[in-house]
């Protein structure tokens, strides 16, 4: 579904969030097995990448190296995001960020007005993430992550689509230390 990779500089690598391929795979599922409690099967991401029309993943490289991926899936009038996940050693370095914007952009243009998703109630890092996007608390999924005994906060970002949530992007791109850059163009947005 994604048509277009964005590409960013951080000093002397390129991180560019292009659309997941099969060849990604095994450095998207080191991260998963770093990253998530119930990390996702080989088979479960390949059944994903096999729906074009409802899916849409991104991975960030450097070079040819995966150190993140995020996943849409899209469901009516609305998108879920599946997931952001970021190889530990590159925390902190703007690239949930850029995949995200990647993702909110992807939704717009498919015609989404709203995004949700779920996050560990102790994940308070990655809902200070999502609240920089619009999202919001919208009720919570009792014993979600039955394995950790923990609770997930659903949130939900509204009206993406609208002047303010394009503007909240660009803001948030504005914000970033390098500009986002699409290959296509090859001109900064």
């Amino acid at each position: 579904m994604i048509s277009e990779a964005s590409r960013v500089g951080t000093g002397d690598d390129r991180v560019v969030v292009a659309p997941m391929r099969r060849r990604h795979l095994r450095g998207v599922l080191a991260i998963e097995q770093q990253t998530n409690h119930r990390p996702w099967s080989h088979g479960l991401f390949l059944g994903e990448l096999r729906m074009p029309t409802s899916r849409s993943y991104v991975v960030a490289l450097d070079r040819h190296h995966v150190l993140g991926f995020a996943g849409l899936m899209l469901t009516g009038a609305e998108g879920h995001i599946t997931n952001v996940a970021v190889h530990p050693g590159y925390w902190r370095r703007h690239i949930a960020t850029r995949m995200l914007l990647v993702q909110f952009r992807e939704a717009v243009r498919l015609g989404l007005g709203e995004l949700t998703l779920e996050v560990r109630m102790t994940n308070t890092a990655a809902q200070e993430l999502y609240r920089r996007f619009g999202f919001a608390p919208g009720g919570v999924r009792r014993n979600y992550y039955s394995d950790l005994k923990e609770d997930a906060l659903i949130m939900w970002a509204h009206g993406i689509d609208t002047d303010a949530g394009l503007d909240r992007l660009d803001r948030i791109e504005d914000q970033l230390p390098v500009p986002l850059v699409e290959e296509v163009t090859g001109r900064a947005r």
